[in-house]
């Protein structure tokens, strides 16, 4: 199988009038063609940073990048890597089919403009100026823009801002239908819940470094945390927080939520003091969850 992404040792580091910032720490991934993966990770975290050495933007200091058994530059020249960045808008005074047939010209092999408008759900828009598309259709050019090159791998700086949850859904339903075809997608977002349904694993950040790697089910694991709600009216929160494993107890309405350590032994001992509890639901951690516990413990660096 072709060598997909290798990040080998990155490091990075900015000058600043406060002193060196370290923005990125020796990050080691690798992504396999075909993958959907999830970069995450709190703001200041190396995301961006890494993601611009990844795309041949910036050189590390240490380390290495290769795309697909080369380095970044050659494989942006021949149309392999499409990027949809947050930074930069879209050109003005063009229709969405003319800017996405100008892009085209630029490489080798492109997709059909109307087909790659199809895919990012353009097509009712072809002729509709750039400067008059709302937020969430604007999303979908600049899609349009980073898939028309027929790349191998997309790389998504927080694809899906702007759109509505009808958009939202279209926009990963084309995603999974492209990676069927072989089709390799890095993608950061704040959405976890999108890293969560549509990533076939996720590479968490914090402070510069790699601090999780894998299945979003692996990472929700780590955490081993349960969270257990129920409707009880008077219980005081301070009584809660007093039950074996119990770590955080929070009250919303009449229901009281309770993160344990220890679910089996907290629930037992709830049950006991407050037999009266009821509609009692007990589920493991979220990503959300994970995220925190594994990026909130230490200082941040900027990126």
């Amino acid at each position: 199988m072709e060598t997909g992404i290798e990040l080998r040792g990155l490091k990075k580091t900015y000058r600043s009038p406060g002193g060196p910032v370290e923005a990125v720490r020796g990050v080691d991934v690798a992504v396999r063609p075909g993958e959907t993966v999830a970069l995450l990770g709190p703001n200041g975290a190396g995301k961006t940073t890494t993601v611009d050495m990844l795309l041949g933007l910036q050189q590390p200091d240490e380390g290495s990048v290769s795309v697909f058994g080369g380095p970044p530059e050659d494989a942006v020249r021949a149309g392999r890597i499409g990027a949809m960045l947050q930074a930069g808008g879209v050109l003005r005074d063009l229709t969405v089919r003319e800017l996405v047939s100008m892009m085209a010209a630029l490489f080798p092999a492109p997709l059909e403009t109307d087909h790659t408008l199809a895919l990012a759900k353009l097509d009712g828009l072809a002729d509709r100026r750039t400067e008059k598309l709302s937020g969430g259709e604007t999303q979908r050019l600049r899609f349009a823009v980073a898939l028309v090159s027929d790349p191998d791998l997309l790389v998504l700086d927080e694809p899906t801002v702007g759109m509505d949850v009808e958009s939202r859904r279209a926009f990963w339903s084309t995603i999974h239908d492209l990676s069927q075809t072989g089709k390799t997608f890095l993608f950061a977002t704040h959405y976890l819940e999108e890293a969560d349904a549509y990533a076939d694993r996720a590479v968490l950040m914090a402070r510069g470094r790699v601090v999780a790697d894998g299945p979003t089910t692996e990472i929700k694991a780590i955490v081993g945390t349960r969270t257990i709600r129920a409707t009880l009216p008077d219980a005081p929160l301070e009584a809660l927080e007093q039950l074996p494993g119990v770590t955080r107890a929070e009250r919303r309405g009449e229901a009281i939520v309770l993160a344990s350590a220890d679910s089996d032994a907290s629930l037992r001992r709830l049950l006991e003091r407050y037999p009266e509890a009821r509609d009692i639901e007990v589920r493991g951690a979220g990503l959300e969850e994970a995220f925190l516990q594994l990026t909130g413990d230490e200082e941040e660096v900027a990126a």
